[in-house]
């Protein structure tokens, strides 16, 4: 859950923006001492507000993929699931699918997974033509 204190959402749009700067880097950029910034930032990580840091790569296509499961295997789905690398997130959802997932699959790949997808129920494959960054 994302914290009301308008510092800490401050702190938070920094480290998503690029989250190697130092505590003193951030804290001249928010107008606090570093180590200010240290123990805002120590406390959003044991409320779970912090989970991970991460990197962002840089993919030729992604693919947002929607499952509509024709049974109700879902363990064994989300097993199959786990073998491809090129899914990078799984998400099991209420709405028009079972499942959305984001994937990184080349051209010849997707092939080759949507045959095998296909026997787990029905599916809509959404390919990114251009990413749009939000603005700041």
């Amino acid at each position: 859950m994302l914290p009301n204190d308008p510092i800490d959402l401050k702190i938070l749009k920094i480290l998503k923006t690029d989250s190697r700067l130092s505590n003193k880097e951030i804290g001249k950029l928010v107008h606090r001492t570093g180590q200010a910034v240290g123990s805002r930032i120590a406390r959003m990580q044991d409320e779970g507000t912090i989970q991970k840091y991460t990197i962002t790569l840089q993919h030729q296509s992604t693919q947002f993929i929607r499952v509509m499961m024709q049974n109700n295997e879902f363990e064994q789905f989300e097993a199959f699931i786990a073998q491809f690398e090129s899914i990078e997130s799984c998400y099991k959802v209420c709405g028009s699918a079972c499942y959305m997932l984001v994937a990184h699959f080349d051209s010849h790949a997707i092939n080759l997974f949507i045959e095998q997808l296909s026997e787990w129920g029905q599916y809509s494959v959404d390919s990114v033509v251009r990413a749009i960054e939000a603005q700041p």
